[in-house]
């Protein structure tokens, strides 16, 4: 594959993204992206919170990071996911009932 194949590739994929977010986001505003206009239930708020921290990197170091320490790192894994189950089923639905956009608020 030539240089300018996988440029016009890359500038290709920049423009529909682009496009994308420019026709999906017209007439937003801060509380539609933060929290969905209230119009999503908390627990898809949750899921959609945790899924965003997370991307395939995770997926595909953590576990040679936990094999490669010997299992040490593995201990913080479970702690993240104590976290963030505490997050999504704690702090999401509390956040919702105070009307809350953000925990600065």
């Amino acid at each position: 594959m030539g240089a300018i194949t996988v440029l016009l590739t890359v500038v290709g994929y920049f423009a529909i993204l682009f496009g994308v977010a420019w026709w999906a986001g017209r007439g937003s505003d801060n509380a539609g992206f933060f929290i969905g206009s209230r119009q999503s239930a908390w627990y898809m708020v949750a899921f959609a919170m945790i899924g965003s921290m997370m991307s395939g990197v995770t997926f595909v170091s953590v576990p040679g990071m936990v094999e490669g320490s010997g299992y040490g790192y593995l201990q913080m894994i479970l702690g993240f996911i104590v976290g963030q189950l505490l997050v999504a089923y704690v702090l999401v639905p509390l956040f919702y009932r105070m009307n809350l956009t953000s925990i600065y608020e």
